[in-house]
């Protein structure tokens, strides 16, 4: 995007919000298996951390939790791609749980209203920390916006 900040100056609060996202993700992906196991894979799951959640959505958690961690672990952009690619994948689960979140069978996640609502916010987390982690060597990053446009900071 040609708008999206680079070297922005609150880009170390923004990966930390990215850590602490993805710590989330795996707190509840690891909590969620312990609790989970002995059910059924894809079945109407119990209650972890106030949210619906079966083994299946767990598993998933618990790998995005781990991606989002290492990926900003590794730095250099790769968390900006990785936390903007999964915050729409996270949005489009979250629709789609919550589409079919009245039926048995089609609810493979074992969601529940707040697990939707939690999904989102995952989400949208993780693509608004995308959006201003991004970071350049100053010669490629260009002036700050209060320069270009001939203002003084």
């Amino acid at each position: 995007m040609a708008h999206t900040p680079v070297n922005h100056p609150l880009r170390p609060i923004y990966r930390i919000v990215g850590f602490i996202t993805g710590a989330y993700l795996v707190a509840f992906g690891l909590i969620g298996f312990i609790t989970t196991s002995g059910e059924e894979f894809t079945g109407p799951g119990v209650r972890v951390l106030g949210q619906g959640s079966n083994m299946l959505w767990s598993i998933i958690s618990l790998a995005l939790g781990a991606i989002v961690l290492l990926a900003t672990a590794v730095g250099r952009n790769i968390d900006v791609a990785v936390d903007q690619f999964l915050g729409w994948g996270l949005l489009v689960v979250g629709t789609y749980a919550l589409a079919v979140l009245r039926t048995d069978d089609l609810n493979i996640f074992g969601f529940t209203m707040s697990t939707v609502v939690v999904t989102y916010l995952v989400g949208l987390l993780l693509i608004t920390v995308s959006l201003y982690s991004k970071s350049a060597p100053k010669a490629q990053a260009g002036a700050p916006r209060q320069v270009r446009e001939g203002r003084t900071a």
